[in-house]
């Protein structure tokens, strides 16, 4: 391929990732707004249902968010009754984030998400999880290069 070809936004790895992240996100909408959520507060409550009780600081970590993003998230989730904020006991430098009865709760009526997201579209589950792989492995291979 040459340099014109290289050039064109059709041809751009980080576009084809941009428009289907997209994509995937307005499949996600409906479902979400079923339950009061967007996305990043759905993708918070996802890492918390897996480890509760984490540092902010961890938290934001596994989810690849910024303190700037972050700290209205929690305050937002707080605000609807599904996570607390404490200073953690033996160092109060750490804010730790806990779900509350509510957000442990609402991972019932959000277990239904995964398998519904793909509903009516061509894309079989097959073809999903080999593709997470190829997109997990690559994020593997970038980061550690960088």
């Amino acid at each position: 391929m040459n340099s014109e070809e290289l050039m064109k936004l059709d041809n751009q790895l980080c576009f084809a990732f941009y428009a289907c992240s997209r994509e995937i996100t307005k499949l996600y909408r409906p479902l979400l707004a079923e339950l009061g959520l967007t996305y990043t507060q759905y993708i918070t409550l996802l890492s918390l249902w897996e480890q509760d009780n984490v540092s902010v600081k961890e938290l934001g970590a596994k989810l690849l968010l910024d303190s700037g993003t972050l700290t209205p998230l929690l305050k937002k989730l707080e605000s609807m009754g599904l996570l607390t904020r404490a200073r953690d006991k033996s160092d109060e430098r750490h804010l730790v984030v806990r779900l509350t009865e509510q957000g442990q709760q609402l991972r019932e009526k959000a277990s239904c998400v995964p398998l519904r997201l793909f509903e009516g579209t061509a894309v079989e589950p097959e073809e999903l999880f080999a593709l997470r792989k190829q997109v997990q492995s690559l994020m593997s291979k970038i980061n550690e290069a960088t």
